[in-house]
């Protein structure tokens, strides 16, 4: 799918590292037998060889395991740096943001090394401190991991929409 404005488009991958480095939660979305359903996430990520992997964890039960063991299909958003424009007249007010959306596949990670570094890396992009864990830590939690297909940036400056 292209994105409307262009002129808002974030390309360069080393931008959009940028924003996802600045944002500390995502939303991922996904569906079950109930309908569509969207959760808040904390999370790590690691990009290598031109892939985009998002790490997180989770209780071992819930409707977000039961919904990604039925279908791992999710689309996801983050963003961050918000702040209100403000404008004479109401019409003219706007946002200011940076974001990223995108799509993929969830996997539960069962390899206790993986987990690790899922773990580590979350930690380490949620608090920019370096963590160890033992396999007992991670054996506590269900680890999955977003194998990113595609994703976007935007931002949003800070120009009211219309006004330019």
């Amino acid at each position: 799918m292209k994105m409307r404005r262009k002129d808002r488009e974030v390309t360069e991958i080393r931008e959009l590292m940028k924003i996802i480095e600045q944002c500390k939660i995502c939303r991922i979305a996904m569906q079950d037998q109930d309908g569509l359903y969207i959760v808040p996430v904390n999370f790590g990520y690691l990009y290598l060889n031109n892939q985009l992997v998002i790490y997180f964890h989770s209780a071992r039960e819930g409707r977000k395991i039961a919904a990604l063991q039925e279908n791992s299909a999710v689309a996801f958003e983050m963003d961050c740096e918000h702040r209100l424009i403000t404008a004479d007249v109401a019409c003219q007010y706007g946002y200011s943001f940076k974001s990223i959306i995108g799509n993929g596949r969830a996997f539960f990670v069962h390899d206790v090394e993986e987990k690790k570094i899922a773990m580590f890396e979350l930690m380490k992009h949620q608090t920019g401190q370096n963590f160890s864990f033992d396999e007992h830590m991670v054996d506590c939690v269900s680890v999955l991991k977003i194998v990113v297909d595609h994703f976007t940036g935007k931002e949003q400056g800070d120009v009211a929409p219309g006004i330019k």
